[in-house]
């Protein structure tokens, strides 16, 4: 039987340039060696890594929010999700920092949901997707926020509403299609129980527990 999993591997690169550095993100450009020995230029955002929440109630309802995107010029429902601004940083914490601003929440049983790669076709941003379980509100007063956020809307909603509209092509947002369908599959699978701890390991962005 085959075993389906990725793999590590860089073919070499010859030469690299950075011509654009933003506040978050930057673009890189490389000269690859492909097989036959030719060489193709490459070029891609270098991302820092994110985090997503699905954060699920006990009436089986999803907290989502609504905010702004600009480089597609919608308003997406979303999951809380947010940058691993600090190299190295844990993304359990990064992800309960990013459900207490975003949504005022806490949770007390979280999972790894998924791993995933956003757009490793244009970009190297790796996100990790938490289940997070036992709800309740957050201590304390809430984050200020600024920009785009300061335009948020939150609501809760059911499970199978989301499904009905991932499929229906009417919720776009990688994070939540991602999360919700994860969701689904897992609990058809092996169960939520089963998933993996909230301190697994993640390749892609390595960190200290």
């Amino acid at each position: 039987m085959t075993t389906i999993k990725d793999t590590a591997e860089e073919w070499e690169i010859r030469a690299s340039q950075t011509p654009f550095v933003g506040n978050k993100t930057s673009v890189r450009t490389d000269d690859v060696v492909m097989p036959d020995g030719s060489v193709a230029r490459r070029d891609y955002q270098v991302h820092p890594g994110s985090v997503a929440v699905l954060a699920l109630d006990d009436e089986d309802r999803v907290l989502v929010i609504r905010q702004y995107r600009h480089p597609v010029r919608q308003k997406l429902w979303e999951i809380p999700a947010g940058l691993l601004d600090v190299p190295g940083e844990n993304p359990l914490h990064a992800a309960q920092r990013e459900l207490y601003e975003e949504a005022h929440v806490k949770a007390e049983d979280w999972r790894v949901l998924t791993d995933a790669y956003t757009t490793p076709g244009g970009c190297d941003e790796a996100v990790r997707i938490f289940l997070a379980r036992d709800l309740s509100e957050a201590d304390g007063q809430r984050f200020q926020v600024e920009d785009e956020e300061s335009d948020m809307e939150l609501a809760r909603v059911p499970v199978a509403d989301l499904v009905r509209g991932v499929l229906a092509g009417d919720l776009h947002n990688n994070c939540l299609v991602v999360g919700v369908l994860s969701l689904v599959a897992a609990r058809t699978g092996e169960g939520l129980d089963a998933l993996r701890p909230a301190e697994a390991p993640w390749p892609a962005r390595p960190f200290e527990a």
